[in-house]
């Protein structure tokens, strides 16, 4: 395996190690103590469904639920409100990514959370606390954020997560918070320059993204291997495991930031609308968390966000995504 440099090394060993719960203080583990590969419907793997040959547009999925009226003092919520409930407890309980740079990762350096999401979750857990910090984090997967939510384990994901309308029949979303786009990885000396060029090669993402099920779909007819984390699916590269990983522009250049010897080729061919989920039945707390995405995209904290993560890799930095309502 080329060696991704000191810093990429460290996030790779990072990312192995999500679990229900955040440590304080990462233990070692192995870099090449990766999970099985699993190709759809091939040993084991499961087949693509009906959804994905297929995707729900019956909705709207950008449109969200419009913030009630100015938010409420920090610590002073409406009585019998979601939000009471999260300040009465005293904390947010928050499903994230640690292994995912730079959105959602253990800065290798500070053994804290960092990163474009968690910094959108501060923000949320200020305007309930008064206090950025009173957040406790849950990593978990992108396969567990739906049920994660559905079992009570968590008041809220912030993960790289697509809204569409498949995903809004399970959960609630926020408005957009950041639009990205699916491309394609590869080693730097590959010729490959777009999917189209990956017929019959092995493509990674991760279990339960929209990524897997667009490789799925793909007209290329590449073959979708699935792992639990991004950053698996780097590691499977290097190893030569598999030939590329696609998924959203965002995500890609945090793995080439880990290993110049990789390059991201090819147009976005898809369009990925991120937004925040919480359980269908919080309506408040999604008017809430909206009105406190309204607040950053006014006050310079969304820029400010995406100048210290993202800078100008995807070009120059974007205005936020306007939100956009349904009521």
């Amino acid at each position: 395996m080329r060696a991704p440099g000191a810093l990429g090394g460290l996030l790779l060993a990072a990312s192995l190690l999500a679990g229900c719960a955040v440590p304080s203080t990462p233990p070692p583990v192995a870099p090449n103590a990766l999970p099985a590969p699993m190709p759809l419907g091939v040993g084991g793997g499961p087949t693509p469904t009906t959804a994905q040959q297929a995707p729900d547009r019956s909705c709207d999925p950008t449109a969200s639920l419009r913030p009630a009226g100015p938010l409420p003092q920090p610590g002073r919520m409406p009585e019998g409100s979601t939000m009471a409930r999260i300040v009465e407890r005293g904390r947010l309980i928050a499903g994230v990514d640690q292994t995912t740079y730079p959105f959602g990762f253990r800065d290798p350096f500070t053994g804290e959370l960092a990163g474009f999401d968690i910094d959108m979750l501060h923000a949320v857990a200020a305007a309930l606390f008064g206090d950025p910090n009173r957040i406790q984090f849950k990593a978990i997967t992108s396969a567990e954020r739906i049920s994660s939510l559905h079992q009570g384990k968590v008041d809220i994901v912030a993960r790289t997560m697509t809204v569409d309308c498949a995903r809004l029949k399970q959960v609630a979303f926020s408005t957009v918070y950041y639009q990205a786009g699916q491309r394609v990885l590869v080693k730097s000396n590959s010729t490959v320059d777009s999917m189209d060029d990956l017929t019959g090669r092995k493509v990674c993402a991760a279990r339960g993204s929209t990524s897997l099920d667009n490789i799925s779909t793909a007209p290329a007819r590449p073959t979708p291997v699935s792992v639990d984390n991004w950053t698996d699916c780097l590691v499977m590269m290097q190893q030569g495991q598999v030939d590329a990983v696609s998924t959203d522009d965002t995500i890609l250049v945090g793995m080439a930031a880990q290993d110049p010897y990789t390059k991201i080729v090819g147009p976005r061919f898809t369009d990925e609308p991120y937004g925040i989920a919480m359980p269908k039945q919080d309506e408040d707390f999604v008017r809430f968390v909206n009105g406190v995405l309204e607040k950053v995209r006014v006050d310079g904290t969304w820029t400010a966000s995406y100048q210290h993560w993202l800078g100008t890799r995807l070009g120059p930095v974007p205005a936020p995504p306007t939100a956009r309502y349904r009521d």
